[in-house]
């Protein structure tokens, strides 16, 4: 059965990083896999196709009646890449972008192939409507949120919770990308529970992966046996064996604020 992730969080917080690696270990589980970038800088697929790639936004200004081969690029292990685009900064609706790009991918026949795996690369600000397409008009059935255990990383996460509620959404789960806090673990592990889900996997801080990065690879190309790469494949194991959902119960704002609190009061 094909999954169709959409995967959400706080801008910068390393969603690019995570949807390019769990494609790539998909990719050498011989899953076929479609990756899209909902995102204006059009960054997601950097590391899979070594470089960036046109978008559909603005092959569309150029060509009225694009085909899949203007759209569709093959990255690492022959994964489908695209990258949704949107209008320059501060011009225009950047959820815009990723309605158009569905429309037009849906036109094409994108998502009747051969897939056993899509995943969308979402933006965390899910007030825009735009930025709801994947959930809300059913392109993705499940959602994952990443956050480390830094205040407004969970904040965000919390108000995605709010979002995924609001339409209905499936949370399959939180992955936890380190950035070496104290007690992160603890934090965020202790945020999940009390919002009615679970950590799916763990992805330490490392330079292995800034250093990929630099070379357009992601770490699962560029360092296979590392252990970088090993908690990539431990969670895309998580993932696909994962086969029950949670229909989250956000913290409202001054529960939050007093939940986090409680951590910064214990560390002092």
């Amino acid at each position: 059965m094909i999954k169709k992730i959409a995967i959400y969080g706080k801008g910068g917080i390393g969603k690019s990083t995570t949807v390019a690696n769990i494609a790539a270990n998909f990719s050498k589980e011989d899953l076929n896999c479609l990756v899209i970038g909902c995102d204006s800088k059009a960054d997601t697929t950097r590391t899979l196709c070594g470089g960036r790639i046109p978008t559909v936004v603005n092959t569309i200004k150029d060509n009225r009646s694009p085909s899949e081969e203007d759209l569709v690029y093959k990255g690492f292990n022959d994964i489908l890449c695209v990258e949704s685009g949107g209008p320059e900064p501060g011009v225009g609706c950047a959820g815009r972008g990723v309605i158009v790009a569905m429309k037009t991918l849906e036109k094409l026949g994108v998502f009747d192939k051969e897939l056993d795996i899509v995943i969308y690369d979402v933006l965390g600000d899910v007030v825009c409507g735009g930025f709801s397409v994947p959930l809300r008009e059913k392109y993705a059935d499940e959602v994952l949120i990443v956050t480390s255990g830094e205040y407004m990383s969970l904040y965000a996460a919390n108000n995605i919770v709010k979002g995924i509620k609001k339409l209905k959404g499936k949370l399959s789960g939180i992955v936890l990308n380190c950035k070496g806090i104290a007690n992160e673990d603890k934090i965020v592990a202790d945020f999940a529970e009390k919002i009615g889900t679970h950590i799916l996997g763990t992805i330490n801080r490392s330079e292995l992966i800034q250093q990929s990065e630099l070379d357009a690879k992601t770490v699962v190309e560029k360092y296979p046996e590392s252990d970088e790469a090993m908690e990539y494949s431990t969670l895309c194991s998580n993932i696909l064996k994962n086969n029950s959902y949670d229909i989250p119960e956000p913290f409202e704002d001054e529960e939050f604020e007093e939940f986090f609190k409680s951590y910064i009061i214990r560390n002092k």
